[in-house]
């Protein structure tokens, strides 16, 4: 077994905190895109957490220049959020053809790619856009 170094620990925990900012920008674009607004209460029911851990996490992206919001308004993206949100879907997309191409079911690629797509190298990322290509 080869022993993980320091970069591989240290690349996982920022992997860990950008992953709620990325599931939450990747979320609100695709709530806005589907009803033309997002709101604190879609985000709840989206992620099964509370009003107050999504009011947390929403005030974050403000902070982060990811997303705009004012109380009882729809959350917005900033365009640095839609450029978030946009590469996160793409990398989901791409681990979830990969995975499709490999023979994983289409109901486990699906939640699988949902974490491995904020842990994956962009040189792994390449090999599975690579591997998804060839297998359509």
């Amino acid at each position: 077994m080869r022993p993980i170094d320091r970069e591989a620990h240290k690349r996982t925990r920022a992997d860990h905190s950008a992953e709620t900012a990325e599931d939450y920008v990747e979320a609100i674009a695709a709530i806005a895109e589907r009803t033309g607004e997002c709101r604190v209460k879609d985000l709840v029911a989206r992620f099964g957490v509370s009003h107050v851990t999504v009011s947390r996490i929403v005030a974050r992206l403000v902070k982060e220049e990811l997303a705009d919001t004012e109380p009882r308004q729809p959350i917005t993206l900033t365009k640095k959020g839609f450029r978030m949100a946009r590469e996160s879907a793409r990398r989901h997309e791409i681990v979830y053809r990969f995975l499709l191409a490999i023979g994983v079911s289409e109901r486990v690629a699906a939640l699988d790619a949902e974490g491995i797509e904020h842990h994956v190298s962009r040189q792994t990322l390449k090999c599975f856009a690579e591997i998804a290509e060839q297998a359509k």
